[in-house]
């Protein structure tokens, strides 16, 4: 089982996005449930409504899960076993640390050996502690998929908090419990959890649990300034609102930083191919790239299906959308291509009374299969020479001075012509 496990304390990255989708791939080719936890114990931090927004943007890359948790709902199993550590002697309390929230730095040992009498005193007084899981004994040894055999010392993993005086859980605490409820046997995440990893084993061996889980830390992903996405992110909200397919989102983000055998493909096809092990080097999130391969899964997009997004169910729209992907890479521009053509046109300005004239002709017009003959019925009537007929002509057919080639565009737009120009 592999878990996508959000906190709703913001919008979505890419990065947490890359990596929804890489536990999703690899459940697909383990044929392993994909599972999603809501990471929401910290309260104080969540935001209403995003944990729908999570999901939301889950099903619109068509990434379904199985199962749906939410962290918070299980508090009160992480301080039961919390507890059940302290009375085994495998936690003790501590006195330490006035600010519980912040992360600890490495534990002087100071509380390590309060007696039970201590303990029934600080009771009775209602003095506040925490709970700390004692330090391992031995070196904690972590089996990487990408980073190999991890080692870490019992001084590294330290007595670290799992529970606060206020009765909650560290995030550490409740995650590798909630791991060990589901039945994780993959995580797949970015190597800034790697700290976390033998803690999180700590854990669960204290806890009694033995199944084996299997880890792969990835690059950690990096924005075009060279920043973590947590340090400066690319919302996933924003690129769909500019017009980047799912798909297309789904292909860069697999891609960045791992060996594919082709540029564009999709996630049916990843699945047969994709290979976790052969990451490469720390990826960098670059538009212009992510430009590039959503054209081209536009250019892939059955025409009548890419009509849709303007509006239509018309194939000639679709091609019609094609011809501008030369020049266009999102939905948005597409828009700002298509939209004009069918926009009521003015006739004004410097081309004024030549567009007036071209449009009385069009409509008046027999339909004309072929460009060439439209044209040329056009100049036959109008008296225009071609010289003076192509920017006014261009005008009324696109509504832009934009130097597209009629002759393309023509055979998608015939059937609509008195549309077009009036």
């Amino acid at each position: 089982m592999l878990r996508f496990a959000p906190s709703p304390t913001g919008d979505m990255h890419i990065g947490d996005l890359r990596i929804a989708i890489l536990n999703y791939l690899y459940a697909q080719q383990k044929g392993e449930e994909f599972i999603v936890r809501i990471e929401d114990s910290s309260k104080r931090r969540n935001l209403p409504g995003k944990d729908e927004e999570f999901l939301m943007i889950l099903e619109k890359f068509a990434l379904p899960h199985a199962q749906l948790y939410y962290q918070n709902e299980n508090l009160h199993i992480h301080q039961t076993l919390a507890i059940r550590l302290l009375e085994e002697n495998r936690a003790f309390i501590c006195l330490c640390q006035e600010d519980e929230k912040m992360q600890d730095s490495r534990y002087s040992g100071a509380c390590e050996n309060i007696t039970t009498t201590q303990l029934a005193k600080l009771k009775e007084e209602k003095t506040p502690f925490v709970l700390r899981l004692r330090k391992p004994q031995e070196d904690i040894v972590v089996d990487d998929l990408i980073k190999g055999e991890l080692t870490s010392s019992p001084d590294e993993v330290d007595s670290f908090i799992i529970m606060y005086a206020d009765g909650s859980v560290s995030e550490l605490f409740a995650t590798a419990c909630d791991d060990m409820l589901s039945g994780v046997t993959t995580i797949v995440r970015e190597d800034r959890h790697l700290d976390s990893t033998p803690k999180e084993q700590h854990i669960q061996k204290m806890l009694g649990y033995s199944e084996a889980t299997t880890y792969a830390h990835l690059p950690t992903l990096l924005n075009s300034n060279g920043k973590s996405m947590s340090q400066e992110p690319v919302w996933v909200k924003s690129l769909l609102e500019e017009g980047f397919l799912p798909d297309a989102i789904i292909n860069y983000l697999i891609a960045m930083g791992h060996e594919t055998p082709q540029e564009i493909f999709t996630l049916p096809q990843a699945i047969e191919w994709f290979d976790i092990q052969k990451t490469l080097e720390t990826p960098q999130f670059n538009k212009q790239t992510l430009r590039s391969i959503n054209a081209a899964h536009l250019r892939m997009m059955e025409d009548k299906k890419l009509s849709s997004l303007f509006g239509f169910a018309d194939s000639d729209i679709g091609k019609l959308a094609k011809v501008y992907l030369n020049e266009a890479s999102t939905i948005n521009e597409l828009k700002g291509k298509i939209e004009p053509i069918f926009a009521k046109k003015e006739c004004r300005g410097e081309w004024g009374e030549s567009m007036k004239t071209l449009q009385e002709l069009i409509i008046q017009a027999p339909m004309l299969a072929e460009f060439d003959a439209f044209k040329a019925y056009l100049i036959k009537h109008s008296k225009l020479d071609e010289t003076q007929l192509l920017t006014p002509l261009r005008l009324l057919m696109t509504g832009a001075e934009d130097e597209v080639e009629l002759s393309l565009i023509y055979p998608y737009i015939k059937s609509y012509i008195t549309e077009v120009v009036a």
